[in-house]
C-alpha cells in the first residue's frame, strides 16, 4: 500500500460528513466573526454549535489528522469562554509532550544503529552527511533572505508604538562562535545529553556506536542487532499509542495560550502575523514545491505522508512533538530509515527553514519599529550573524528568542520591539514550527533521492 493510499485510508471521510465538516467551519467562523462584532453570546452559540456538528461528523471515522485540526478550535473555544478551566487542562498539553520527550532517545539510538550496522553503510553516511548540511545551508539562507524582503515590502513596523520597558536580561544570551558550535554537537556525557533531550548529540553518539558495531564480524553484531531491532519496533508502536493523546494536547496548548493573551490583545500585531504566515506560503511555493519537483519526488504522496505531522507541529508549537511520527511517516513513503534517522535529527539544529524566515523579518521588524534605515550592507551583515547563530541554540529554551536578542545586540539593534512580537509570538510560533518539521521531511526526501534510495511506489 502506497503512502497516499494510507493517508487515504486513515482520512476517508464520505460525502455527508464531510458537508457537515464544512457547515461546522462555516458556523464557527461565523461565531468568531460576531465576537470580534461585539456580540458575545450570538458568537458563542454559533462557536459551540459548529464544534458540536464538527464532532459528530467525525463519529463516522477516525482520523489524527481531522481530530487534532477539530481539537484546534475547540481549545480556542476553551480558552475565550472558560479562561480559568483552560489554564487547568494545560497540564495535559505538557503531559503529551513529556511522553514524546521520553521516547525520543531510545527510538533515535535504535533506528539510527540498526539502520547503519544492519544495513552496512558506513561508507555513505559521510556522503549523506556532507549533501545535508549543504543542502541546511543553502535553504535557510534563502528562508532568510525571503524573511528579510517579506517585512521590507510589508514594512508592518513602521508608525509602531514602542512599550517602555525594556526586555527581561534572563533571554539574553552571547552568540556562539564556531568553536562552541563544534563542540555542542559532540556529546560530552551521554546520560545528560538524554536527561536534556540534545538530540543532535544523541544522533551523534548513536552514529559513532552504529560504526562501531558495524565493524565488528557478523556473528558477534548480529544478536544486539536484533535486540535494536526488536527496540526499534517497539518504539515506534508505542509512539503510535502516545499520539492519540495528539488531539487533546492540541487543545490544551491552544486553550492556555488563548485564556493567557486573549485573542483582542493580538490584533495590534495582525500585520506582522499576516506577513510572516504570507511569507511561509511564498516559501512553499518558491522553494519547498520547486525542490520537490526539481528532485522528482512525487508531491501526492509527499503531502500524504507529512500532512500529520505537520499538524501535529502546528498544534503543539513543538517540533519533538512531531519528530517520531515525521520518521515514521516518512520511512512510510520509502526514505530508507538510516536517512531518516539520521537527517532529520540533524535538521533539527541545522535545517529550522521556518525559524529562519521568522528570525530575518522579526530582526527587520525590530529596526523599522525604531525607526532605523538599515542599507544593504548593514542588512548582510545581520542576516550573517542570524546564519550563524540560528545553528547553535540547540536544546535552549525559547532559542529562537535567544538568537533574536543576541542578533539584536551584535548589530546595534534595540531589543524593546522584541516584547510585541511576544504578544504574538505563540501564533507566529506555530506555523514555524510546522515549517520546520516539513523542511525537515523535505531534506530526508531529498537526500535519500540524491542517494538513489527513495523508494515511493
Amino acid at each position: 500500500m502506497t503512502p497516499t493510499d494510507k493517508f487515504a485510508k486513515r482520512n476517508k471521510r464520505s460525502p455527508i460528513s464531510l458537508a457537515f465538516s464544512l457547515m461546522a467551519a462555516v458556523l464557527w467562523l461565523a461565531g468568531v466573526a460576531l465576537g470580534f462584532a461585539g456580540l458575545h453570546t450570538p458568537g458563542v452559540l454559533l462557536r459551540v454549535a459548529g464544534l458540536i456538528l464538527c464532532a459528530g461528523a467525525s463519529m463516522q471515522g477516525s482520523s489524527l489528522l481531522f481530530w487534532t485540526l477539530f481539537a484546534m478550535p475547540a481549545g480556542v473555544e476553551l480558552g475565550l469562554d472558560a479562561p480559568h478551566v483552560a489554564m487547568q487542562v494545560r497540564v495535559l498539553g505538557d503531559l503529551f509532550l513529556r511522553l514524546i520527550r521520553m521516547i525520543v532517545a531510545p527510538l533515535l539510538f535504535a533506528t539510527i544503529t540498526t539502520g547503519i550496522a544492519g544495513h552496512g553503510q558506513l561508507r555513505s553516511i559521510g556522503r549523506v552527511a556532507l549533501k545535508a548540511l549543504v543542502y541546511f545551508e543553502v535553504v535557510t539562507t534563502l528562508g532568510l533572505i525571503l524573511g528579510a524582503a517579506a517585512m521590507i515590502l510589508s514594512g508592518a513596523g513602521w508608525g509602531v508604538v514602542l512599550p517602555a520597558t525594556s526586555i527581561a536580561p534572563t533571554l539574553t544570551q552571547p552568540v556562539q562562535g564556531w568553536q562552541q558550535i563544534l563542540l555542542n554537537i559532540f556529546p560530552e556525557n551521554i546520560a545528560q545529553a538524554v536527561a536534556q533531550n540534545q538530540v543532535l548529540q544523541i544522533a551523534v553518539f548513536s552514529v559513532f556506536f552504529a560504526t562501531a558495531l558495524a565493524m565488528l564480524p557478523q556473528p558477534k553484531r548480529s544478536p544486539l542487532l536484533g535486540i535494536l531491532q526488536l527496540l526499534a519496533d517497539v518504539m515506534f508502536q508505542l509512539t503510535r499509542i502516545i499520539m492519540y493523546l495528539a488531539p487533546v494536547a492540541a487543545a490544551a496548548a491552544l486553550a492556555s495560550t488563548v485564556s493567557a493573551a486573549g485573542l483582542s490583545t493580538l490584533l495590534p500585531l495582525a500585520r506582522l502575523g499576516v506577513t510572516y504566515y504570507a511569507a511561509l506560503i511564498v516559501f512553499i511555493v518558491v522553494v519547498q514545491i520547486p525542490t520537490l519537483l526539481i528532485f522528482r519526488i512525487p508531491l501526492r504522496p509527499f503531502i500524504a505522508a507529512v500532512a500529520e505531522p505537520a499538524s501535529i507541529g502546528f498544534a503543539t508549537t513543538t517540533s519533538e512533538a512531531a519528530l517520531p511520527l515525521a520518521m515514521e511517516r516518512m520511512e512510510e513513503l520509502g526514505v530508507p530509515r538510516w536517512i531518516v534517522s539520521f537527517v532529520i535529527p540533524a535538521g533539527y539544529s541545522f535545517n529550522m527553514t521556518g525559524s529562519s524566515v521568522y528570525l530575518s523579518m522579526a530582526a527587520v521588524f525590530c529596526a523599522q519599529a525604531a525607526g532605523i534605515h538599515q542599507s544593504l550592507g548593514q542588512l548582510t551583515a545581520m542576516l550573517a550573524i542570524l546564519m550563524l547563530a540560528s545553528k547553535g541554540v540547540a536544546g535552549i529554551p525559547r532559542a529562537v528568542l535567544v538568537v533574536l536578542l543576541a542578533t539584536a545586540s551584535a548589530v546595534q539593534l534595540p531589543t524593546a520591539p522584541i516584547l510585541l512580537i511576544l504578544g504574538i509570538d505563540t501564533l507566529m510560533d506555530m506555523g514555524r514550527t510546522m515549517m520546520n518539521v516539513v523542511g525537515n521531511c523535505i531534506a530526508s526526501a531529498v537526500i535519500a533521492k540524491t542517494e538513489g534510495e527513495l523508494a515511493v511506489k
